[in-house]
């Protein structure tokens, strides 16, 4: 695909053209970031309809680790449409639904016999694992946590914390979700510094018990190992040892939502691995399937058991397409080193963003573990207020330079990266060039910090 060129006219006639058509056809609920349409994808790079050149920072939020059209996922679906697109593994089986099942219980953290079902949406994964936590604990209960995101179905949206646009309007909720605090250090809800602070957010679990909901009443606590749409927040590293002890102690499982952290993204193939803990449950979507829709719950066999034939499952679950990509994006992500390519490209970006934020006042926080990066946007005041508009300026000015990107945070103050991690190092540059530039413009109506100089 040709070189990346300054854009200035964004949108297009013809996405604009397009861009009208869904408007006539779609329902406002379905929007769109960036006023482009896609004509083609390759690598890290996408060309909209109108000839224009982007790189992508988004990687169709997160679902694109390994590129897009990466070369071994397409030959595994071309090899799969030749033989038979859908029989429902409930059905007949097929091979390949068993051979990811066997790949993802080997990549599973810890020891011990693993099993897998296979679904559709991340969504669906959490749904599913907290169907089987019910079944198993025979209990009612779930602790989520505030920022926290695990979809958009009722229960999943019962258990995400931003209101909106996900939550507001679509009352009432599902029962028994009970919220606390993240490990979310840049905005304590204590007031605490860590580590004097001594995992206050993780040991007040303790307290809930006493106050909100009784520990024999809960069937799991749901983590995402660092938050995705709630701002890429990255908690202590021993936050999720004590949530893990605390669950032990009282029979509780822990689920690891994985959908958005997995497959490479933070460095290694589930995040949770950074911090030693073994989950019960773990639910992978998104860049599993590279670029295919799927997910899984894995977990221990004992739990995975609990529930009866037929209690689990879907018409659609584990796609013989989507069970081939699976195994070729997997297959690509040891092949080309994807692990340790995320450590480089979040290296690499920590170092431009954190002399970004010694020059300019409204970078609060810069995060991330792996390629999982983001920097958190808000005016220069004492009390870190979170700043959107800015954040929406930076990434218009993007999208309008060629590089694609998309906010998070339940204030919406938060630029995340989710490029392909086989994005080239000259690519990466340029991207990180077009968002220096984009804060350059910011500054002109934010004052900078004491007598540091803006960015020139």
């Amino acid at each position: 695909m040709g070189s990346i060129q300054l854009k200035t006219s964004i949108p297009g006639p013809k996405s604009l053209a397009l861009a009208r058509r869904g408007a006539a056809a779609i329902p406002r609920g379905i929007s769109q970031l960036i006023p482009v349409f896609v004509a083609r994808a390759e690598g890290a790079r996408i060309e909209d309809i109108d000839g224009n050149m982007f790189l992508d920072m988004a990687g169709g939020i997160g679902c694109l680790n390994v590129g897009h059209r990466n070369e071994l996922v397409t030959e595994a679906l071309h090899s799969q449409i030749d033989q038979f697109l859908h029989t429902c593994f409930m059905v007949t089986p097929y091979e390949s639904y068993v051979a990811l099942a066997e790949k993802l219980n080997a990549l599973a953290p810890g020891s011990g016999s693993r099993k897998t079902i296979l679904l559709n949406s991340g969504a669906e994964g959490i749904e599913n694992a907290v169907k089987i936590a019910r079944a198993y604990t025979k209990r009612p209960a779930v602790i989520c946590f505030e920022d926290g995101f695990h979809g958009r179905t009722l229960l999943t949206l019962s258990l995400t914390s931003k209101t909106h646009p996900y939550k507001a309007g679509f009352e009432p909720f599902a029962s028994d979700i009970y919220r606390v605090p993240y490990g979310y250090c840049y905005r304590c809800s204590y007031n605490l510094k860590y580590p004097d602070c001594k995992l206050h957010c993780a040991r007040h679990l303790e307290d809930t018990f006493k106050r909100v909901v009784a520990a024999e009443s809960v069937a799991a606590i749901i983590a995402e190992p660092v938050l995705g749409e709630g701002g890429f927040v990255v908690p202590p590293p021993e936050w999720l040892g004590t949530v893990h002890e605390i669950c032990r102690k009282y029979g509780i499982l822990l689920i690891a939502d994985e959908v958005q952290t997995g497959f490479a993204r933070t460095g290694k193939f589930f995040a949770i691995e950074h911090s030693g803990v073994v989950p019960d449950l773990i639910v992978s979507a998104k860049s599993l399937g590279g670029g295919t829709p799927i997910a899984a719950v894995t977990g221990t066999a004992e739990i995975m058991d609990n529930t009866g034939p037929g209690s689990l499952g879907g018409t659609f679950g584990g796609n013989p397409l989507s069970c081939r990509a699976a195994l070729a994006a997997i297959e690509a992500i040891e092949q080309h080193g994807l692990n340790e390519r995320a450590i480089k490209l979040g290296s690499r970006f920590q170092t431009r963003a954190r002399e970004w934020q010694s020059k300019v006042s409204f970078i609060g926080d810069v995060r991330g573990l792996g390629a999982m990066q983001a920097f958190e946007v808000v005016q220069p005041d004492v009390a870190r207020t979170p700043d959107p508009e800015t954040t929406t300026k930076i990434t218009r000015y993007c999208y309008e330079h060629g590089v694609i990107l998309v906010t998070a945070g339940s204030y919406g103050n938060v630029i995340r990266l989710l490029m392909p991690l086989v994005i080239t190092d000259a690519e990466f540059d340029e991207a990180l060039d077009v968002i220096e530039a984009a804060l350059v413009n910011a500054c002109a109506t934010q004052p900078a910090i004491s007598e540091a100089p803006v960015l020139a």
